[in-house]
C-alpha cells in the first residue's frame, strides 16, 4: 500500500470522512470539537500558529479499516499477523521533504507547533501521535508510540511509566549515565502507527512489521543532530535525547485509553535538539481514547490468536471488547476438545496485559454480550471454572491497582471457562427454536397471507389417524412438532386428538430426548429405578 499521510487525508476527504474547517479556530477548542464530530477534522487556520492541525483520522472502526486498506475489521488482524510473520526491512533514503525546514540549537521552539490540550485536567500541551525510534547498542532498534508533554520550548517529558522495550532502553542508558537518542516522527500514515503499536519481542524491528503491512519497505532517513533514523515521509520530526534523569519528574495528568484521567506519572525528561519539517507541514493530534483504541485492538487479536495456535486450540472467533478498553478483556469461542478450555484460558492470559478472559463454545456469539453472559450463567460453576492468577504483570494505568512513584504494580488475571462442562449431555443446552421459523414469516402475514385449513376428523377418522402416527413412530421417534408437520394435511387439533388417543390407550411414550415413540419399544425411555423426582 504505497500511500503517505497526505494521500490518506485526501482519501478520507473523498469518502466524506474528513471535514475542512477553514475559519479561524482557537486551539483550546480543537479537542472538544473533534469529540463532537463523527468525521475527522482538518483545522486550516489555528489562531496564533502558521500550521494546520488534523485530528480524529482513525477515530472510528471504519476509518481504522480505511487506514489499513482493509474491507473488514478482521482483515486488519489477518494483515497484521501476516506482517508479523513476514516483515519487510526498512529502506534508508538520503533525505526527505521533512528537511525542507530545519530548526537547531537556540532556534528550536516547540511553541511554534500547534500542540493542543485535550482534557480540563491535562498537565500541558501533549504530543500524542509521535512514532518514536530508539536504538540500544545490544538490543537493536525499537519503535513505539509515546506521549510528550511540552514543558519548555525545547524540553518535554516522555511517558514510559509502563514496562516496555522503550522503558528498558531508557533504563539501560540511565544506568550507563548516558542520554538515549530518539527520533519522534509526527504526521505518519496509520500503518506506521499500527506497526509501532505492536509490542514485538526484543530484537524485532516494528518498522519491519509496518513494512509487512504496507507490502513494501518503510522509508527512513537520517536525522541531522543524532545518529537515528526517522520516517522519511513524516510531516514533522523532533530529534531528541531522553536525558539520564531517571523517573524523577512529575508529568500528567493524561486522558487514557481507559476513558479515565490518569494520575500523575514520574518520567524522564527529553531534550529536543532539532525540529525538521515540511515547509507546509500539517500537525496530527491523535485524539484519545478512540483513535488509540481502534488501532491498538488488532495487535491484541493477532497476539491472542498466535498464543492459542501455539497451544493447539482451534479458535472460532475472538472479541477484544470495547468495554475492556480493547486492552484488558477478551471473549474467545473455541471448537472444544476435553480440557482445552482451560488451556485456552492459560494461553490467552499470557498475552500482553490481558486481565480478564472468557472462553465459550462455538455456539456462542462472542460479539453479543447477552449471549456471553448467558453462557456464564448456564455453564459456569465458580469453584471449577474460574481461574485466578495473582501477581501477574499488569498495566500501571489500571486504576484499581496501587499507584505511586517507583511502583511497578502487579495484578490478578482472571479466566472464566464458560464452555459446556465435561459429562453434561449436549441436549441440556439445546436452545429454543420456534417451529416453522423458516417458513412462517411475519412480513408475509402483514401483507395478508392466509393459511389453508387442514382436514378435520370425527372420532373414527381420529382413530385412523392415530394408527398412521403409531406406524410412523414405531420405526422412528419424532418430536411432537415433526408429527404435526408430517400430517399437516390435517388441522392441528386433529393431530393433537390422535396423539391424545394413543396416550389414553397407553401406546404412546417418549425416548430420552423427548421424541414420541411406541411404549415398550427399543426407543422408549426407561423409568428411573427409584421412581420420579
Amino acid at each position: 500500500m504505497q500511500e503517505n499521510f497526505r494521500q490518506f487525508l485526501g482519501r478520507l476527504r473523498e469518502e466524506g470522512e474528513l471535514l475542512d474547517f477553514k475559519q479561524p479556530v482557537d486551539i483550546r477548542h480543537i479537542a472538544t470539537l473533534v469529540d463532537q464530530s463523527d468525521k475527522a477534522i482538518l483545522f486550516h487556520k489555528v489562531i496564533g500558529y502558521d500550521m494546520p492541525v488534523v485530528s480524529g483520522i482513525i477515530r472510528t472502526r471504519e476509518r481504522a479499516m480505511m487506514g489499513m486498506g482493509a474491507k473488514t475489521y478482521r482483515e486488519i488482524e489477518d494483515r497484521l499477523a501476516n506482517a508479523i510473520a513476514n516483515p519487510i526491512p526498512s529502506r534508508m533514503l538520503n533525505t526527505s521533504p521533512t528537511h525542507e525546514v530545519v530548526m537547531q540549537g537556540d532556534d528550536v521552539d516547540l511553541y511554534k507547533i500547534p500542540i493542543p490540550m485535550s482534557s480540563i485536567f491535562d498537565g500541558g500541551p501533549m504530543i500524542t501521535a509521535g512514532v518514536v525510534l530508539a536504538r540500544d547498542p545490544e538490543l537493536g532498534l525499537n519503535s513505539g508510540i509515546y506521549r510528550f508533554i511540552v514543558k519548555e520550548r525545547n524540553l518535554t517529558g516522555i511517558d514510559i511509566v509502563t514496562p516496555n522495550n522503550m522503558r528498558l532502553f531508557a533504563q539501560r542508558a540511565f544506568e550507563r549515565k548516558e542520554p538515549l537518542p530518539i527520533s519522534i516522527s509526527l504526521g505518519t500514515h496509520p500503518i506506521e502507527i499500527t506497526g509501532s503499536g505492536y509490542r514485538a519481542p526484543l530484537g524485532v524491528d516494528e518498522m519491519g512489521i509496518a513494512g509487512g503491512l504496507r507490502g513494501a519497505p518503510v522509508e527512513l532517513a537520517q536525522c541531522k543532530t543524532i545518529d537515528m533514523p526517522y520516517i522519511a515521509d513524516a510531516e514533522i520530526v523532533l530529534e531528541g535525547e531522553i536525558l539520564p534523569t531517571g523517573w524523577t519528574w512529575p508529568e500528567g495528568r493524561f486522558g487514557e485509553f481507559t476513558r479515565l484521567m490518569g494520575g500523575l506519572h514520574w518520567n524522564p525528561l527529553v531534550r529536543i535538539k532539532a525540529i525538521t519539517m515540511r515547509k507546509d507541514a500539517i500537525y496530527y493530534s491523535l485524539h484519545m481514547p478512540w483513535e488509540n483504541t481502534w488501532l491498538a485492538a488488532p495487535t491484541r487479536y493477532a497476539a491472542i490468536r498466535q498464543a492459542l495456535r501455539t497451544a493447539g486450540v482451534t479458535v472460532k472467533d475472538i472479541n477484544v471488547t470495547l468495554g475492556g478498553c480493547a486492552f484488558w478483556h477478551a471473549v474467545i469461542s473455541i471448537k472444544k476438545q476435553p480440557g482445552e478450555a482451560k488451556n485456552a484460558l492459560l494461553a490467552a492470559l499470557s498475552v500482553m496485559d490481558l486481565k480478564h478472559v472468557v472462553v465459550v463454545d462455538d455456539d456462542i456469539d462472542v460479539n453479543d454480550p447477552m449471549d456471553v453472559e448467558w453462557a456464564i450463567a448456564t455453564r459456569v460453576q465458580g469453584d471449577k471454572d474460574i481461574i485466578i492468577i495473582p501477581n501477574a504483570r499488569a498495566k500501571p494505568l489500571d486504576p484499581s491497582l496501587l499507584q505511586g512513584a517507583g511502583i511497578v504494580p502487579t495484578g490478578a488475571k482472571v479466566g472464566i471457562d464458560a464452555t459446556i462442562p465435561e459429562g453434561i449431555p449436549k441436549e441440556h443446552y439445546e436452545r429454543i427454536t420456534y417451529a416453522y421459523a423458516d417458513s412462517a414469516k411475519i412480513g408475509d402475514y402483514m401483507k395478508g397471507k392466509q393459511d389453508k385449513p387442514g382436514k378435520a376428523g370425527d372420532k373414527k377418522e381420529i382413530e385412523a389417524l392415530a394408527a398412521k402416527i403409531l406406524a410412523v413412530i414405531d420405526k422412528e421417534p419424532l418430536y411432537y412438532t415433526d408429527i404435526a408437520e408430517r400430517f399437516a394435511d390435517y388441522e392441528f387439533r386433529s393431530v393433537a386428538q390422535a396423539l391424545g388417543h394413543l396416550h389414553a390407550t397407553e401406546k404412546l411414550w417418549q425416548d430420552p430426548r423427548g421424541k414420541m415413540c411406541v411404549r415398550g419399544s427399543k426407543f422408549a425411555a426407561k423409568l428411573p429405578v427409584k421412581g420420579g423426582g
